[in-house]
């Protein structure tokens, strides 16, 4: 049968029914979303890969399985795809680099195990910026895909550095899609592109088979159209890993029936709308009045602490002892970005005193973010200063007259969880949205609040034209 156009923008739970009620089949299902991955997606330049004949064979299964009355759960049956630096056996995996377009790893990374357990049916390796921006781009010229195009408007940037997975999810060519974050790069897209996107807590989610670019900060998570479907994703690729020595053993269980329910406790931070734009700090404000019903609000200052440069640190210092072998082998002049090239060099040469100091004062930030948080559900902030920059000018130039990072630098280092979700729209038509950001493995909490927001408004509902 026929999938309805509609299927495009429905939320995996409405797919997964649609389908458990024989309106189509898996099949059918993964070959709409194939169609809409080469004539949608792949212009915005979000596709490295179609993984047609391995979607096909898993979706076939997911019907023979079905039949059978062998039910994996919401996520069977269901496409999506994958940031092209989780390893894909078979499938060459090229972290967004042009001289490793070619890479094969010979092992699925433990997340697309996972999927692949639940059910869910991989339809593509999404594109991603080269070495997922540990390298200092300023630019969205920053792939060998090409610049990453904003599904609400072709001459913005679709954000870094899960930028396939943004502008995919976004445009409605996969239900889902895994991103990962190192410092903004599932929020930035998913706020970007107008879509859900979840950072669970550092730890929460294996590793294994995802490129390192900071070992003690790389995060991986789900980018979807609801904060429901994050929790569903989030549900089958959380949990303890033996090849991951730094996953939590803590268990992860996404009850529909949950716990967390208003009234919320929300922290609103104070100067949250200073220097932003004008459209982001209205849509924050309206959002903010329109959870006031349902919880109790309070306004409290940012810990004072060096975030930013914490953080920097220890990205710049990591990223150097994983990628120094690309340096030396001079496989690094093959970059796209210009800046890219030499961008890895500099950080070789900061101090081990520099690093050391860095972890030291981190473990002060973790302990103070998580006081600073303790009292509350969720701390709630526009996720970004301003809507998705124009591609054709440097980030620098675009940014710079608006707000610090300096809470993004704090979620990080501190490793807390955090989702976004689209709360309006701003200049030249582009998403902003709000951020909820909880204590260490309160992915719940968050979670609850965040569907709460979803429930009173339709913003995640709007779509880009076609």
């Amino acid at each position: 049968m026929a999938v309805p156009a509609n299927a495009a923008w429905a939320t995996i739970r409405e797919l997964g029914g649609l389908l458990r009620g024989g309106e189509y089949t898996a099949a059918e299902l993964a070959e709409f979303f194939l169609d809409r991955l080469e004539r949608l997606a792949k212009p915005l330049n979000a596709v490295v890969t179609v993984t047609k004949a391995l979607a096909l064979d898993q979706a076939r299964q997911a019907d023979a399985e079905l039949r059978a009355g062998r039910d994996r759960g919401p996520l069977h049956g269901i496409p999506y795809g994958a940031k092209d630096l989780l390893a894909t056996r078979g499938i060459a995996t090229s972290w967004g680099a042009a001289p490793l377009k070619e890479q094969m790893i010979d092992e699925d990374a433990t997340v697309i195990h996972r999927l692949r357990e639940a059910g869910a049916v991989l339809i593509a390796k999404l594109a991603m910026v080269e070495i997922a921006g540990g390298l200092g781009y300023d630019q969205a010229h920053a792939s060998f895909t090409g610049p990453g195009l904003n599904p609400f408007n072709r001459q913005a940037w679709s954000g870094g550095s899960s930028s396939g997975p943004g502008s995919a999810v976004g445009i409605g060519a996969v239900p889902f899609a895994i991103g990962s974050e190192t410092w903004g790069s599932i929020m930035t897209p998913a706020c970007y592109c107008g879509i859900t996107g979840l950072r669970p807590t550092y730890g929460r989610v294996s590793r294994h088979g995802a490129m390192a670019l900071s070992w003690t900060m790389d995060k991986l998570g789900p980018m979807t159209r609801t904060a429901d479907d994050c929790g569903l994703v989030l549900a089958a690729i959380a949990g303890a890993d033996p090849l991951d020595p730094t996953c939590s053993q803590r268990e992860y269980s996404y009850p529909p029936d949950d716990p967390h329910r208003p009234p919320f406790r929300l922290a609103v931070l104070k100067d949250a709308t200073e220097r932003v734009q004008p459209e982001v700090k209205a849509n924050y404000e309206a959002a903010v009045e329109r959870l006031a019903p349902w919880a109790t609000c309070t306004e409290i200052d940012l810990p004072d602490l060096p975030y930013g440069t914490v953080s920097g640190t220890i990205i710049s210092c990591e990223m150097a002892a994983a990628f120094e072998g690309l340096v030396k082998s001079g496989d690094i002049w093959e970059m796209t970005a210009p800046e890219d090239r030499w961008g890895a060099h500099a950080a070789l040469f900061i101090p081990a005193k520099d690093y050391i100091n860095a972890q030291r004062i981190r473990r002060k930030i973790q302990q103070a973010i998580d006081a600073w948080l303790a009292p509350f559900d969720a701390l709630l902030a526009p996720t970004l200063a301003t809507v998705a920059g124009p591609i054709d000018k440097p980030f620098s130039e675009y940014h710079r007259r608006w707000g610090s990072r300096e809470l993004g630098g704090a979620e990080n280092a501190a490793g807390i969880p955090a989702i976004t979700v689209p709360n309006g729209f701003g200049e030249r038509g582009l998403p902003t949205g709000l951020k909820f950001v909880g204590r260490a493995f309160d992915e719940n909490r968050i979670l609850a609040v965040a569907r709460k927001y979803q429930e009173i408004t339709d913003w995640h509902r709007r779509r880009p034209e076609e």
